[in-house]
Protein backbone atom coordinates (compact mmCIF):
# COMPACT_ATOMS: atom_id res chain seq x y z
CA UNK A 1 0.00 0.00 0.00
CA UNK A 2 1.40 3.33 -1.05
CA UNK A 3 1.60 6.06 0.93
CA UNK A 4 -0.92 8.24 -0.57
CA UNK A 5 -3.08 5.38 -0.02
CA UNK A 6 -2.83 5.63 3.48
CA UNK A 7 -3.50 9.27 3.84
CA UNK A 8 -6.22 8.83 1.33
CA UNK A 9 -7.42 6.18 3.94
CA UNK A 10 -6.99 8.09 7.32
CA UNK A 11 -8.42 11.32 5.36
CA UNK A 12 -11.76 9.55 6.06
CA UNK A 13 -11.51 9.18 9.27
CA UNK A 14 -10.92 11.14 13.36
CA UNK A 15 -7.66 10.58 13.33
CA UNK A 16 -7.69 13.69 9.74
CA UNK A 17 -7.37 16.55 11.44
CA UNK A 18 -4.92 14.80 14.07
CA UNK A 19 -2.58 13.90 11.44
CA UNK A 20 -2.80 17.38 9.53
CA UNK A 21 -1.84 19.14 12.73
CA UNK A 22 0.89 16.59 12.96
CA UNK A 23 -0.19 15.55 15.97
CA UNK A 24 0.40 11.27 14.97
CA UNK A 25 4.00 10.62 15.80
CA UNK A 26 6.60 8.23 15.88
CA UNK A 27 3.81 5.20 14.78
CA UNK A 28 4.50 1.52 14.70
CA UNK A 29 1.62 1.59 12.89
CA UNK A 30 -0.57 4.04 10.91
CA UNK A 31 -2.58 2.10 8.45
CA UNK A 32 -5.98 0.17 8.04
CA UNK A 33 -6.15 -2.90 10.64
CA UNK A 34 -7.72 -6.04 9.55
CA UNK A 35 -11.43 -5.50 10.64
CA UNK A 36 -13.16 -4.03 7.26
CA UNK A 37 -13.27 0.56 7.84
CA UNK A 38 -10.88 0.32 10.42
CA UNK A 39 -7.73 2.35 10.60
CA UNK A 40 -4.98 1.79 13.36
CA UNK A 41 -2.35 3.86 14.79
CA UNK A 42 0.19 3.31 17.52
CA UNK A 43 2.75 5.67 18.18
CA UNK A 44 2.89 9.15 20.46
CA UNK A 45 0.35 11.75 20.21
CA UNK A 46 1.57 15.34 20.29
CA UNK A 47 -0.02 17.57 22.82
CA UNK A 48 1.46 20.28 23.00
CA UNK A 49 3.81 21.71 20.41
CA UNK A 50 7.42 24.25 20.85
CA UNK A 51 7.48 27.81 19.18
CA UNK A 52 8.95 27.37 15.78
CA UNK A 53 11.78 29.38 15.35
CA UNK A 54 12.06 30.40 11.30
CA UNK A 55 11.65 26.76 9.41
CA UNK A 56 13.34 24.54 12.56
CA UNK A 57 11.14 21.60 13.35
CA UNK A 58 11.12 21.44 17.12
CA UNK A 59 9.98 18.16 19.23
CA UNK A 60 6.64 18.81 20.66
CA UNK A 61 7.07 20.16 24.14
CA UNK A 62 4.33 17.55 25.73
CA UNK A 63 3.25 14.29 24.24
CA UNK A 64 1.13 10.98 25.53
CA UNK A 65 2.93 8.07 24.86
CA UNK A 66 2.27 4.50 23.94
CA UNK A 67 -0.41 5.39 22.08
CA UNK A 68 -3.25 2.77 20.60
CA UNK A 69 -6.05 4.16 18.74
CA UNK A 70 -8.14 3.57 15.91
CA UNK A 71 -10.71 5.05 13.74
CA UNK A 72 -13.49 4.06 11.58
CA UNK A 73 -13.96 4.99 7.96
CA UNK A 74 -16.70 7.90 7.83
CA UNK A 75 -17.42 8.23 11.56
CA UNK A 76 -15.32 11.51 13.13
CA UNK A 77 -15.01 10.04 16.79
CA UNK A 78 -12.54 8.09 17.83
CA UNK A 79 -14.08 4.69 19.47
CA UNK A 80 -11.19 4.07 21.59
CA UNK A 81 -8.09 5.57 22.47
CA UNK A 82 -5.18 4.77 25.37
CA UNK A 83 -1.80 5.63 26.28
CA UNK A 84 0.98 6.85 28.90
CA UNK A 85 1.05 9.95 31.03
CA UNK A 86 3.71 11.55 33.07
CA UNK A 87 1.44 13.36 35.19
CA UNK A 88 -2.70 12.85 35.51
CA UNK A 89 -2.71 16.59 34.94
CA UNK A 90 -1.94 16.15 31.08
CA UNK A 91 -5.17 14.36 30.94
CA UNK A 92 -6.55 18.06 29.91
CA UNK A 93 -4.42 18.36 27.52
CA UNK A 94 -4.83 15.21 25.93
CA UNK A 95 -8.89 16.07 25.54
CA UNK A 96 -8.05 19.09 24.73
CA UNK A 97 -6.09 17.57 21.44
CA UNK A 98 -8.63 14.88 20.72
CA UNK A 99 -11.03 17.81 20.92
CA UNK A 100 -14.41 16.69 18.60
CA UNK A 101 -13.29 13.18 18.11
CA UNK A 102 -14.18 12.10 21.68
CA UNK A 103 -17.70 11.21 22.01
CA UNK A 104 -19.76 10.18 25.34
CA UNK A 105 -19.70 6.54 24.13
CA UNK A 106 -16.09 6.15 23.86
CA UNK A 107 -13.80 4.05 25.38
CA UNK A 108 -10.50 6.17 26.44
CA UNK A 109 -7.78 4.58 29.34
CA UNK A 110 -4.92 6.84 30.20
CA UNK A 111 -2.15 5.07 32.33
CA UNK A 112 -0.45 7.77 34.39
CA UNK A 113 2.54 7.82 36.02
CA UNK A 114 1.55 9.94 39.41
CA UNK A 115 -1.07 8.20 40.11
CA UNK A 116 -1.82 5.69 43.70
CA UNK A 117 -1.19 1.93 42.63
CA UNK A 118 -4.02 1.07 44.16
CA UNK A 119 -6.53 3.11 42.64
CA UNK A 120 -8.36 3.27 39.63
CA UNK A 121 -11.21 6.13 38.91
CA UNK A 122 -13.17 7.79 35.82
CA UNK A 123 -12.85 10.79 34.69
CA UNK A 124 -15.48 12.80 33.25
CA UNK A 125 -14.07 15.80 30.86
CA UNK A 126 -14.97 17.56 28.16
CA UNK A 127 -18.27 15.39 27.78
CA UNK A 128 -16.02 11.95 27.46
CA UNK A 129 -15.43 9.55 30.26
CA UNK A 130 -11.78 8.72 30.72
CA UNK A 131 -10.31 5.76 32.47
CA UNK A 132 -7.59 6.59 34.44
CA UNK A 133 -5.23 3.81 35.69
CA UNK A 134 -1.72 3.49 37.59
CA UNK A 135 0.86 1.73 35.42
CA UNK A 136 2.23 -1.12 36.81
CA UNK A 137 3.22 -3.52 33.89
CA UNK A 138 5.61 -1.20 32.85
CA UNK A 139 4.17 -0.66 29.08
CA UNK A 140 0.13 0.39 28.28
CA UNK A 141 0.05 -2.70 25.97
CA UNK A 142 0.48 -5.58 29.00
CA UNK A 143 -1.29 -3.41 31.04
CA UNK A 144 -4.26 -3.45 28.44
CA UNK A 145 -4.14 -7.18 27.90
CA UNK A 146 -4.22 -6.95 32.15
CA UNK A 147 -7.01 -5.04 32.27
CA UNK A 148 -8.98 -6.91 29.25
CA UNK A 149 -7.92 -10.06 30.35
CA UNK A 150 -6.46 -11.06 26.56
CA UNK A 151 -3.51 -13.86 26.40
CA UNK A 152 -0.15 -12.11 25.81
CA UNK A 153 0.50 -15.79 24.35
CA UNK A 154 -2.66 -15.76 22.38
CA UNK A 155 -1.43 -12.79 20.92
CA UNK A 156 2.12 -13.09 19.49
CA UNK A 157 0.92 -14.65 16.34
CA UNK A 158 -0.20 -11.27 15.85
CA UNK A 159 0.73 -8.80 13.89
CA UNK A 160 0.72 -4.69 14.88
CA UNK A 161 -2.28 -4.39 13.63
CA UNK A 162 -3.82 -7.82 14.68
CA UNK A 163 -2.98 -7.07 18.16
CA UNK A 164 -4.28 -3.66 18.43
CA UNK A 165 -7.63 -4.76 16.64
CA UNK A 166 -7.81 -7.63 19.66
CA UNK A 167 -7.01 -4.70 22.47
CA UNK A 168 -9.38 -2.29 20.89
CA UNK A 169 -12.32 -5.10 20.38
CA UNK A 170 -11.65 -6.05 23.86
CA UNK A 171 -11.59 -2.39 25.08
CA UNK A 172 -14.95 -1.51 22.51
CA UNK A 173 -16.87 -4.31 25.08
CA UNK A 174 -15.03 -3.20 28.62
CA UNK A 175 -17.60 -1.89 31.14
CA UNK A 176 -16.16 -1.93 34.65
CA UNK A 177 -17.07 0.88 36.94
CA UNK A 178 -14.49 2.57 39.07
CA UNK A 179 -14.83 5.70 41.56
CA UNK A 180 -15.92 8.67 39.60
CA UNK A 181 -13.87 11.95 40.49
CA UNK A 182 -13.71 15.34 38.91
CA UNK A 183 -10.48 16.35 37.24
CA UNK A 184 -9.85 18.95 40.35
CA UNK A 185 -10.22 16.40 42.44
CA UNK A 186 -7.43 14.27 40.75
CA UNK A 187 -4.84 16.93 40.39
CA UNK A 188 -5.52 17.06 44.41
CA UNK A 189 -4.59 13.40 44.71
CA UNK A 190 -1.87 12.73 42.04
CA UNK A 191 1.56 12.43 43.17
CA UNK A 192 4.80 14.17 42.53
CA UNK A 193 5.93 14.20 38.68
CA UNK A 194 8.85 12.03 38.43
CA UNK A 195 11.73 12.96 36.44
CA UNK A 196 11.52 11.68 32.89
CA UNK A 197 14.49 10.68 32.13
CA UNK A 198 14.82 8.05 34.82
CA UNK A 199 13.55 4.19 33.95
CA UNK A 200 11.07 6.11 31.10
CA UNK A 201 8.80 3.61 30.18
CA UNK A 202 9.69 2.61 26.09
Amino acid sequence: MTDSTVLNEIDETAFARLEAEGRLLNPVLKAPTHVAGRFGFRGELALRFAAKLADEARPPELTCDQVMAIATRGDDKLPFFCGWLLSFESLKDVAEALGDTLSAGGKYFLYCDNIDLSKKYQVPYKGAMFYVLPILENTVYNEMLELLYLEKAELKKKDTAGKLDAVANAALKFDVTFDTITYEEGLQLMGPVRNPNENRPV
